[in-house]
């Protein structure tokens, strides 16, 4: 069954604000990585030192059962506000379990990610709800972990 946690979008603070939660929180990230960490994309103009800079992706684990994820919005992301700054983040045991959430829960809304193969190895997709709900599904499939 899919774990639910919250992820926190923000516009150029989210190490800052990742820095304030683990010191609070007494943990370290599992996991942080940079739009600077992406390899080149075909579509899009390449990011400036700042930008590079920014969170594409932290990972808090506060307890086993809770994570708190996080990022920048991606640079040059039109319509971002606060209030939109965070989405339901489901972690999918499976693959099929991922495609199911996805296309069940994204019925009558906007896709914002197709459900695809990510080069950071997750099986990943984000939708707006019909309801106005941000979320967002990941799988990390064990082998592809293990290939790493």
């Amino acid at each position: 069954m899919a774990t639910v946690n919250p992820y926190l979008m923000f516009d150029g603070k989210c190490k800052e604000a990742f820095d304030f939660y683990k010191d609070a929180f007494g943990k370290d990230f599992a996991d942080i990585n940079f739009f600077g960490d992406m390899p080149p994309q075909e579509d899009m103009p390449p990011l400036s030192e700042a930008q590079k800079g920014m969170v594409m992706h932290v990972r808090l684990e506060i307890s086993a059962e809770t994570i708190l994820f996080g990022s920048d919005i991606f640079p040059g992301t039109p319509g971002f506000k606060h209030g939109d700054n965070y989405a339901v983040s489901l972690n999918a045991d499976s693959r099929e379990e991922a495609t199911n959430l996805f296309t069940k829960l994204s019925e009558g809304g906007t896709v914002t990610m197709p459900l695809v193969d990510t080069f950071w190895g997750a099986y990943f997709g984000m939708w707006k709800d019909k309801f106005g709900i941000d979320w967002m599904v990941n799988y990390d499939d064990p082998a592809k972990v293990q290939a790493d």
